[in-house]
């Protein structure tokens, strides 16, 4: 008898419900690290751009200029002495009386050319005493020689002692010297005598005259009568300041300027200078030459004299809210490629009120910080300002 068979259709499905429990857990656990991970970075890299923020925050953020080229310089102006070529004052050489003056303020003389008479009557009587012991010496000449020679032919003799005959030949030589005193003693006072006519000793122009007829003219009294000045060609003297004196040569062109005469400009010279700085206004004592054939230009009066230029580099200049006061001297704050902060003491020349001009101590390439701040030391570390590097001041 065969056993009934069975019918698997009829029996239910086997359960899922394990493997839909793993699925839902993975899903779960994914929705857990999903949010986990969304939640923690923001605040990580808040976290880390706050660390950012405070370290940027902890270093000193400045704004950066470049040192700009000076200004085109037009010249170097300095006042100056005009001085004649040649000039003299004029003394008495001879006590007197001013007899007459011939000539005045103003006149062109030559050399030679008398300019006053003194009448001298001390000098003219003792010229005329001199004269006359100088006659008396001739005579005692002949005396003496005379009586030498009679002696000498008494000796001849030995008709009279020798030491006597001796002393008849010296006589002559103490009565020749005598001689020759007085005549060196005319010859005095006739040169002293000639000091009545005061003439010029060159050609100029007489400046000055503090005499007038009348007057008592005493040579040892140091009373100047006449001013005697050549205007042909003048003498400049200029002192140089000494940051600018090494661009001074001689031979250098340059102009005189008068005020009086806006459109004339006189081409100058340098002739010298002192080759020494003055120990009191530090200037360099500097001499031109200028032609003056029309005479225009007047000895002593106020001048200035233009050099082109007598700056051998190019300088630069910087605003002046960059520069540092400090007990070091002037100095500026110049940031290298890796924020370090390098203080460099500087030397200024010309203030332009906004900005100044740097003789020495940065270069054109340096980066200076605008407007330092107080705290500011040397070797510092610092943030420089986006846009800051190339930002200029005009």
């Amino acid at each position: 008898m065969n056993a009934p068979e069975t019918d698997h259709a009829d029996e239910p499905p086997a359960p899922r419900r394990p493997v839909r429990l793993g699925l839902i857990s993975l899903v779960l656990l994914a929705l857990i690290v999903v949010g986990a991970v969304a939640g923690i970075l923001p605040r990580l890299r808040q976290r880390e751009e706050t660390r950012q923020d405070t370290a940027e925050l902890a270093e000193t953020t400045v704004a950066l200029i470049s040192p700009q080229p000076g200004k085109k310089e037009d010249g170097l102006i300095l006042p100056s002495e005009v001085t004649p070529m040649l000039q003299a004052s004029i003394y008495a050489r001879v006590n007197g009386y001013l007899k007459r003056w011939k000539v005045d303020i103003g006149a062109r003389v030559k050399a030679g050319d008398v300019l006053a008479e003194i009448e001298t009557p001390e000098t003219d009587r003792a010229l005329d005493q001199a004269r006359a012991e100088l006659g008396v010496a001739e005579v005692n000449l002949k005396l003496a020689q005379t009586t030498d020679l009679r002696w000498q032919g008494l000796l001849k003799v030995n008709a009279v002692p020798k030491q006597e005959a001796d002393e008849k030949t010296a006589a002559v030589d103490v009565a020749k010297a005598a001689l020759e005193a007085e005549r060196a003693n005319v010859h005095r006072l006739e040169e002293l005598q000639g000091f009545q006519k005061v003439v010029a000793p060159f050609d100029g122009i007489i400046t000055v005259r503090n005499v007038d007829i009348g007057d008592l003219i005493n040579a040892g009294s140091g009373r100047e009568l006449f001013h005697l000045a050549q205007t042909e060609k003048l003498r400049i003297y200029v002192r140089v300041p000494q940051t600018q004196a090494m661009g001074i040569t001689v031979g250098q062109e340059a102009e005189l300027l008068i005020p009086e005469l806006p459109g004339e400009k006189f081409p100058a010279k340098v002739t010298t200078t002192s080759e020494s700085i003055s120990t009191t206004s530090r200037t360099l004592l500097t001499e031109l030459q200028v032609e003056n054939p029309k005479g225009l230009i007047r000895t002593g009066s106020y001048a200035q004299v233009r050099f082109a230029s007598v700056s051998k580099t190019p300088l630069i200049t910087v605003p002046s809210n960059t520069l540092i006061f400090r007990g070091e001297g002037l100095q500026l704050a110049a940031v290298d490629g890796e924020g370090i902060v390098h203080l460099k003491k500087i030397e200024i020349g010309r203030d332009f009120g906004e900005r100044v001009e740097v003789l020495s101590g940065i270069t054109a390439t340096d980066r200076i910080i605008a407007s330092p701040f107080d705290s500011l030391v040397d070797g510092m570390k610092v943030r420089v300002a986006e846009n800051a590097i190339a930002a200029k001041a005009n």
